[in-house]
């Protein structure tokens, strides 16, 4: 995950989002900068570990943001060195767990988020991606949602695309082994963050559900279809 070019942006506004069990700390949780697919892949961990989620990570959704052209701007990002916090990445990932039953939110779990930790999902995607706010086609987001078991079984990574063509880190790798797929997979990064706008969701139904689910790879939805998605999820 690296920033891409300059991006103009509108002013900031704000909104309060509530966390989901009381005061729970982003320090508590493993964090090597730009490497957010690997500290969300440890966070679905420990949320399964410490009780925050389901043991099997079954209420955990893996949602990687990119689009055809790697350039996706988001706010609130503690990377940023503007006021109203917008980086433009050229890919980012996060976690959404469903809500606990009819009266709650589903929550985000972001790292790299300056907003409240977690965060409900619709404050976040009201303060993170400023729906808005009309952005030119080659900035607009893109959506791959996978079920954390299936991701936490599949996803590999052996940070090459975190080195340049000399084979220097172009930012320090996490203190611990790469890693590997239970099928002994070594690296499919790529395959999770490339995006095809032939991929995106004619229409969101119970069958995407379904296919989340099932499919290695998840689905792939537009900005105006990730909560609509959400919705279906009980």
């Amino acid at each position: 995950m690296t920033t891409s070019s300059k991006f103009d942006a509108p002013p900031s506004s704000s909104s309060e989002a509530s966390s989901l069990t009381g005061p729970v700390e982003a320090s508590q949780f493993l964090h090597t900068p730009k490497y957010c697919e690997e500290n969300i892949y440890l966070l679905c961990k420990k949320l399964c570990a410490n009780g925050l989620a389901d043991s099997d990570g079954s209420d955990l959704f893996v949602v990687f943001i990119s689009n055809e052209k790697q350039q996706i701007p988001l706010w609130h990002q503690k990377a940023s060195q503007r006021a109203d916090g917008v980086v433009l990445w050229d890919y980012h990932v996060i976690c959404v767990q469903k809500r606990k039953d009819a009266s709650s939110s589903h929550m985000v779990w972001d790292l790299d988020s300056t907003l409240p930790f977690p965060s409900r999902l619709a404050s976040y995607v009201a303060e993170t991606f400023r729906p808005s706010f009309k952005l030119f086609s080659e900035f607009q987001r893109l959506f791959r949602i996978v079920h954390a078991p299936v991701l936490l079984k599949y996803f590999a990574s052996d940070r090459r695309h975190m080195k340049d063509s000399a084979g220097n880190w172009i930012s320090e790798p996490p203190p611990y082994q790469a890693i590997v797929a239970e099928d002994g997979t070594l690296h499919n990064l790529n395959d999770y963050i490339n995006f095809s706008a032939v991929e995106v969701l004619e229409n969101v139904e119970a069958d995407s559900v379904n296919a989340v689910i099932n499919q290695r790879f998840g689905i792939v939805a537009s900005e105006g279809q990730l909560e609509e998605f959400f919705s279906l999820i009980s």
